[in-house]
C-alpha cells in the first residue's frame, strides 16, 4: 500500500488557482484511475479533474468552496501500488496520521509563498451582519489594503455563490483608486408576481468582465457594409457536398476568420493587448469566436494561429470548438490568449451590434444577417440595379490606442477580403 498525493492541476496559462465546486467523491470511496474525482471552477471555465491514481480516496485536503493552488494537494489517494525508495510517497501508517494530521482544513496553507516566510491571516474583526465566506488569500488582500469588514461586505462578487475573488478584489481596488467605486444599489421593490432568478456562476463572471471592459476601455465602433453575393453563392455551390462527405455543415464563420486573420497580418497594431500603459504587439494570431450556449450564456474559445488554417482546416475546428462548448467538454487553454474576437449577431437575425471588447484584446468584430437588397451596380455597358447579398460589419476598438483611421481601415479592409472572395476559392 501506498499514500500519494492528488494535485491541483495546471488549467491553463495565467491560471493558478481553482475554487472546488464539488467533490464527486467521499472520503473511503474507491475511484479509478481517470475517474473524475471533483469539480472545479477557474475565472475561465468549470472543469472535472480525474485522479492520476486509481485506490481509495482517504482525505480530503481542499473542501467545497475553498480555493486550492495549482501544484498543491487536494486529496489524499491510498494505492495498491509498491512505492519506489524516496519517491515521496508515504508507507508507514504513523507517517500518514501524521500527514493528514498536518493537512490544510482550509487554504491558509496552499498561499503561502516559497522559502520559510509565513504569513498570518488574521480575521478582520469588526461589526456587521456579513455571513459571505471569504478565503484566506481574499482576506490577506482586505487586511494588506487597509479594507474593512464593513467595506468588504460592499465588494461585487463573481465567485460561487457569490463569494469574492482574487480578481474581483484586484478590480474593486482599481476602481477605487481610480475614483470609480460605486454606491450598491437601491433596493429593488418585488412584488408576488415577480419571478426571481438567480444569476448562476458564469453570468455573474460574465456581467463582472463586461462592466470592467467598459471600464477600462474607451469604446468607439465603426461600421462598414460589405457585398458577400460571391460568399453566398459559392457556399450554396459546395455545402451539400461538403456535408455529404465530411458529416458536418460548412458555415459562413470560417471564411469571415481567414478574412480577419487576413487583416490583421496587414495591421498589427490591432493585433495588440494592452499592459497598464504598455502595448504588446502580439505574433500570433488568435481569434476568439463567441458560442451562445443553449442556457443562454455565452463563451468564446480560441482558435490558435488562424491564419495558418485553411478554410476546411478552420470549418472543422470552428465546429469542434463549438460542439465542445455547448457540451461544457473545453480545456482551460482553449479559452485563453485570444488576441482579437468575432461575435456573430447575424446567427440571432440582427443587422449590426456594438460588441464589447474582451480585455485584454483592443478590438471585436461583429457580423451581422446576410439581406438580399437591391444595389448599383457598375458593369462594362453602364450602371445597372441588381439584387445582392448585403451584410454589416460593426467593429468596436479601443479609442486609448486604435485611433478612428486605424479602427476604420481596418473593418474596410476585412469587408474588402470579403468582396474579393473567388467563386473558384478552394477549401484546402
Amino acid at each position: 500500500m501506498a499514500i500519494v498525493e492528488m494535485i491541483m492541476p495546471k488549467m491553463g496559462e495565467s491560471i493558478f488557482e481553482g475554487t472546488i465546486l464539488t467533490w464527486l467523491k467521499s472520503e473511503g470511496e474507491e475511484i479509478t484511475q481517470d475517474e473524475s474525482v471533483l469539480e472545479v471552477a477557474t475565472d475561465k471555465v468549470d472543469t472535472e479533474v480525474p485522479a492520476l491514481n486509481g485506490g481509495v480516496l482517504k482525505k480530503i485536503l481542499v473542501k467545497e468552496g475553498e480555493v486550492a493552488e495549482v501544484g498543491k494537494a487536494i486529496a489524499l489517494i491510498e494505492t495498491d501500488d509498491e512505492p519506489l525508495p524516496n519517491d515521496g510517497q508515504i508507507t508507514s501508517e504513523d507517517k500518514m496520521a501524521e500527514i493528514m494530521e498536518a493537512a490544510p482544513v482550509n487554504t491558509a496553507s496552499l498561499i503561502q509563498p516559497k522559502g520559510d516566510r509565513k504569513v498570518e491571516v488574521e480575521p478582520i474583526q469588526e461589526e456587521g451582519d456579513d455571513q459571505r465566506f471569504y478565503s484566506p488569500l481574499v482576506l490577506s488582500i482586505a487586511k494588506k489594503e487597509g479594507i474593512s469588514k464593513k467595506e468588504l461586505s460592499g465588494v461585487p462578487g463573481t465567485g460561487r455563490e457569490g463569494r469574492v475573488t482574487k480578481d474581483d478584489m484586484f478590480n474593486y481596488l482599481k476602481s477605487k483608486l481610480g475614483g470609480a467605486v460605486q454606491e450598491p444599489p437601491k433596493q429593488v421593490l418585488v412584488s408576488g408576481e415577480d419571478e426571481i432568478i438567480q444569476m448562476d456562476r458564469m453570468r455573474r463572471v460574465i456581467a463582472q468582465r463586461m462592466l470592467d471592459s467598459k471600464r477600462i476601455s474607451a469604446h468607439v465602433t465603426s461600421f462598414v457594409e460589405a457585398d458577400v453575393t460571391n460568399i453566398v453563392l459559392w457556399r450554396n455551390k459546395i455545402k451539400e457536398e461538403y456535408k455529404r462527405k465530411e458529416g458536418e455543415s460548412f458555415t459562413y464563420t470560417p471564411i469571415f476568420v481567414q478574412a480577419i486573420a487576413k487583416a490583421l497580418k496587414e495591421y498589427p497594431m490591432i493585433n495588440i493587448v494592452v499592459d497598464g500603459d504598455r502595448i504588446i504587439k502580439k505574433k500570433a494570431i488568435n481569434i476568439g469566436v463567441a458560442v451562445a450556449l443553449p442556457n443562454g450564456n455565452l463563451i468564446v474559445p480560441v482558435i490558435k494561429d488562424a491564419d495558418s488554417f485553411s478554410l476546411n482546416g478552420l470549418s472543422k475546428k470552428i465546429n469542434d470548438i463549438a460542439k465542445r462548448a455547448r457540451s461544457n467538454r473545453l480545456d482551460p487553454d482553449e479559452l485563453t490568449g485570444g488576441t482579437y474576437t468575432l461575435s456573430n449577431v447575424g446567427s440571432f437575425g440582427n443587422i449590426m451590434g456594438t460588441p464589447i471588447i474582451v480585455q485584454p484584446q483592443v478590438a471585436i468584430l461583429a457580423i451581422g444577417t446576410i439581406i438580399k437588397k437591391p444595389a448599383v451596380i457598375e458593369t462594362p455597358t453602364g450602371d445597372v440595379i441588381g439584387i445582392r447579398h448585403k451584410m454589416f460589419l460593426s467593429h468596436s476598438y479601443d479609442h486609448r490606442v486604435v485611433d478612428g483611421a486605424l479602427g476604420g481601415m481596418f473593418v474596410r479592409r476585412v469587408a474588402d477580403h470579403l468582396e474579393e472572395f473567388s467563386m473558384e476559392t478552394k477549401l484546402s
